[in-house]
C-alpha cells in the first residue's frame, strides 16, 4: 500500500512539473534536490539514512536499504533525492538545522561566560555520547566531498551556514555583555568547530578513554577566545 501511495504522490508531483527535466545525471540530481518532501515521511527517510550510513558507510547505504527501513518505495527516494549522495546531504542538513536550533535555545539561558562555555562543552559531549550516528554521518559526508564536486559544494555551503549561525550567536552574546570576544565572531566560530570536530573524532575512536582532562583543556582554550 505504501509503495502505491508513494507512486501516486510522485506521479502527481511529476505531472505538475512537466515537461520533465532532461540532461545529465547531475542535472537530474539537482532537480531532485529542489523538490520538497516534508513531514513524518521525510523524517523516517532521514532517520533510515542515518542508521544505514552509520552501519554500512556511504558505499553500502543503498536506496534499497533505506527504502525498506523507512517503509517507502525506492522510486520515491529517487524522485525526491535523485541519488543516495544527495539524500546524505539532506540528512546532514536537517540534522544540523535541528542541532543549531537546540544549541541556540541552550545558549540563550547562559548568564555568564562560564555558563556559555560549559553549555557548549556539554552540547558536544552529549552529541558524541548520545548520537554518534550524527558524527559519523558528518564525517562520511566530508569523505564523500573529497571526490565529488557537487557534494563538495553542498558540504562547503553547510559548513558556511553553521559557522555563520554560531558566529551570530557569539556576536549576540557579546552585545549582551556575556562574552568578550578576542577575535572576529566567524574566526572564533571556526576555531570552536575545529576543536569540536577533533574531540568528536577522538572520542569515537577511543570510546573507553576518559576525556575529562582533554575537555577541560579545550574549555580553557575556548575561554581565552571568549572572555577576559
Amino acid at each position: 500500500m505504501s509503495a502505491a501511495v508513494d507512486a501516486v504522490a510522485v506521479e502527481t508531483d511529476a505531472a505538475e512539473r512537466r515537461p520533465a527535466d532532461k540532461g545529465s545525471p547531475s542535472a537530474a540530481s539537482s532537480a531532485a534536490a529542489g523538490r520538497s518532501l516534508s513531514g513524518e515521511k521525510a523524517q523516517r527517510i532521514v532517520e533510515a539514512m542515518r542508521r544505514s550510513v552509520a552501519q554500512r558507510g556511504t558505499a553500502g547505504a543503498t536506496f534499497d536499504h533505506v527504502s525498506r527501513e523507512a517503509g517507502v518505495s525506492r522510486g520515491l527516494l529517487h524522485y525526491y533525492f535523485g541519488t543516495k549522495e544527495q539524500l546524505l546531504v539532506e540528512a546532514v542538513r536537517r540534522d544540523c538545522e535541528l542541532r543549531m536550533e537546540l544549541l541556540e535555545h541552550q545558549l540563550a539561558t547562559a548568564q555568564t561566560a562560564d555558563d556559555y562555555i560549559d553549555l557548549m562543552a556539554q552540547n558536544l559531549q552529549e552529541t558524541v555520547h548520545s548520537d554518534p550516528e550524527f558524527v559519523t554521518l558528518v564525517f562520511e559526508l566530508f569523505t564523500l566531498s573529497r571526490r565529488n564536486g557537487d557534494i563538495a559544494a553542498e558540504y562547503a555551503g553547510l559548513m558556511r551556514r553553521t559557522r555563520e549561525q554560531v558566529a551570530a550567536m557569539l556576536a549576540a552574546a557579546q552585545r549582551e555583555g556575556i562574552l568578550h570576544l578576542h577575535a572576529e565572531p566567524e574566526a572564533i566560530a571556526e576555531i570552536l568547530f575545529s576543536l569540536a570536530d577533533g574531540f568528536a573524532l577522538r572520542m569515537l575512536a577511543e570510546p573507553d578513554r576518559d576525556f575529562t582532562a582533554t575537555v577541560q583543556a579545550g574549555i580553557a582554550a575556548a575561554r581565552a577566545l571568549l572572555t577576559d
